[in-house]
């Protein structure tokens, strides 16, 4: 059973996994280099150890404590518990929540070794996607219709950081990733891998996804991008196929958050 200790000095060092997290260049620098992410709320940290992280240390406040009674009873990491103007001072916001956890991040596959897995066909390749809450509800949706791993660019948010760990409601941890190299070849291991790349855009010539003609044990990859300029030119230009959501009304274009959810539901329905 994991020590319970009560805290009441804000600049304990034994909290320092905890300081500044609303500080978000501090912590998406931070972070992966301490090798650490912030779990938030009962559900995502249960969710966190179910899928085999394992805790650096808990923060609660009083009435947590019961309610997690069983998960300190199975960890081995400290747990703080501190009053909620302390959790605040240390955090930097009102943990509305009351509990949080920082845990060990894993060593993350290869973009070739995920892709080599046994049963992969329909992936999401992410470019250039910043806004953790949009990256965190992509992850809810690829978990939820049947997307079976994801791989980001190089520039894209990290899926561990705690806003988007919050918003897909611990969906991240369900989904395997991993990193494409930089650069303008970036998407040749995909390629190698007999993947057929599909653009999602808004332009016309592109196929609806309700016309896409595929099997179900065909390897698709759909390729989505930033939510202010979609897909790169390399992208583009790299993709063995466009593909759109015919839209009504003069709308152009949706949030990148829910144009994923459709053209998942799509993809993994064809």
């Amino acid at each position: 059973m994991a020590d319970i200790i009560t805290v009441d000095d804000p600049d304990d060092p034994r909290l320092s996994d905890y300081t500044g997290l609303t500080d978000v260049e501090l912590r998406r620098r931070r972070e992966p280099a301490e090798g650490l992410f912030i779990a938030e709320g009962e559900k995502v940290i249960r969710r966190a150890g179910q899928a085999g992280y394992a805790m650096r240390s808990m923060l609660l406040s009083a009435k947590w404590v019961e309610v997690m009674g069983d998960v300190i009873e199975a960890a081995t990491a400290p747990v703080y518990v501190v009053d909620p103007a302390l959790a605040e001072r240390v955090t930097g916001y009102h943990v509305h929540r009351g509990a949080l956890a920082s845990m060990a991040r894993k060593p993350l596959p290869t973009a070739a070794e995920l892709l080599a897995r046994p049963g992969t066909r329909r992936i999401a390749l992410l470019e250039g996607i910043v806004d953790h809450g949009n990256l965190g509800t992509i992850y809810r949706s690829a978990a939820a219709l049947g997307i079976e791993a994801v791989l980001l660019s190089a520039d894209c948010a990290d899926p561990l950081y705690r806003r988007s760990v919050k918003t897909s409601m611990g969906a991240v941890f369900t989904i395997p990733y991993a990193r494409l190299a930089p650069g303008r070849h970036a998407l040749e291991v995909v390629r190698e891998a007999d993947f057929k790349l599909l653009a999602l855009t808004p332009d016309e010539k592109a196929t609806a996804l309700g016309e896409l003609r595929s099997e179900p044990d065909d390897q698709l990859a759909l390729m989505l991008g930033s939510e202010g300029h979609g897909l790169s030119q390399d992208w583009m230009c790299a993709a063995d196929e466009w593909v759109r959501i015919p839209m009504s009304h003069g709308v152009d274009s949706l949030n990148i958050a829910a144009a994923a959810a459709i053209s998942f539901y799509s993809l993994c329905d064809a």
